[in-house]
């Protein structure tokens, strides 16, 4: 499931109050989406960690009554916040395979009867879980047999290229790194699980590449750039990142391409084509937009892999700027490529 599919899909669930649980690769939002969809829906988030809880965590902490002859279960913490809730709220059980056996029993009560020790969870609120997969090398052990049951539906999140372009362009990611991922989109998602101290490219970690860019990292010493990368995404990943930041930065004028579009050198490598796509749509305004298509539409049809250049280009400069939509350009573009470039 596409994170926009998994976004709808929970929304519906929650709606509805129907536990379910996401199951993933590391870094690849599942988290993050539950929380849109709580800010979506305007619903309280509240964030649990099974891995590192304790049974009582889940089913209250036992203490004895006045008469001292008797015990009952008081709940504190998370537990007692979901059973005096009274807005609607999503309970969110992050990273749940990681959780001992006597955690994920102290939680089927609480998913199916929705009651512990005499407790209610309030009615507004909906159980929500995440996990990675045991081959994933998080420390998941799996989850018991009537555990899983309790929940209304497993969804496995899935790595969408345009959906995460789309991101990144929402969170201000440097534009080199969004056409980098363009031109190499199965780095987007190379995640090797790995017992060694090393990173490899997912979407978090790609969205960390972003965050040096931003804090001035490419203004280091080649090496030292080189080693941060290295450190955010793995080498593989820093290897290819820095000869395609050594071609962006050494493109043709943009504003000469923006001025002259009809005469503009047209590069004839394909690295060099993305990047200066990407610089394109990064620049798209209104004012601009017919020139930008003009110079697209130059692009010569054996370097241009079918038409995913130009179209990459313009979905991330309406990405950037919705605006684009209204223009005559982009009416023209949607005449000539159909619903390739919606």
């Amino acid at each position: 499931m596409t994170p926009q599919a998994l976004r709808k899909a929970l929304a519906l669930a929650v709606q509805n109050n129907l536990p379910v649980i996401v199951k993933g690769r590391p870094g690849i939002g599942k988290s993050d989406i539950v929380a849109q969809v709580a800010a979506d829906l305007s619903y309280e988030l509240k964030i649990s960690h099974p891995q590192v809880s304790d049974p009582t965590d889940f089913k209250g902490f036992p203490f004895p009554d006045k008469s001292g002859e008797r015990a009952t279960f008081l709940p504190f913490g998370d537990l007692a916040d979901l059973i005096e809730a009274k807005q609607p709220t999503i309970a969110f059980l992050d990273d749940i395979g990681q959780a001992p056996p006597a955690v994920q029993a102290a939680l089927m009560q609480l998913l199916l009867a929705r009651r512990v020790n005499g407790h209610r969870v309030a009615d507004c609120v909906t159980f929500v879980a995440a996990t990675n997969r045991r081959e994933d090398l998080a420390g998941v052990s799996g989850l018991l047999e009537p555990v899983k049951s309790r929940f209304a539906a497993i969804w496995e999140l899935e790595v969408s290229l345009d959906e995460w372009c789309l991101w990144a362009v929402e969170h201000d990611l440097p534009a080199e790194l969004i056409g980098f991922i363009r031109f190499r989109p199965n780095l987007l998602d190379d995640f090797k699980p790995s017992r060694d101290l090393v990173n490899s490219p997912s979407p978090r970690t790609i969205a960390n590449v972003g965050k040096w860019l931003k804090a001035g990292g490419d203004s280091l010493p080649e090496g030292i750039f080189f080693e941060t990368v290295k450190g955010a995404a793995g080498e593989a990943f820093a290897a290819e990142f820095m000869a395609f930041m050594k071609i962006y930065r050494k493109l043709p004028n943009i504003d000469l391409v923006l001025m002259n579009p009809d005469q503009a050198e047209v590069p004839d490598d394909a690295q060099t084509l993305y990047a200066i796509c990407a610089a394109l749509a990064n620049r798209a305004k209104d004012t601009n937009f017919d020139r930008i298509v003009k110079y697209l539409d130059r692009i010569p049809q054996e370097t241009r892999f079918g038409v995913e250049l130009p179209v990459f280009a313009v979905k991330d400069a309406i990405n950037r700027n919705r605006s684009l939509t209204r223009t005559k350009a982009f009416t023209e573009w949607c005449v000539k490529y159909g619903n390739e470039a919606l």
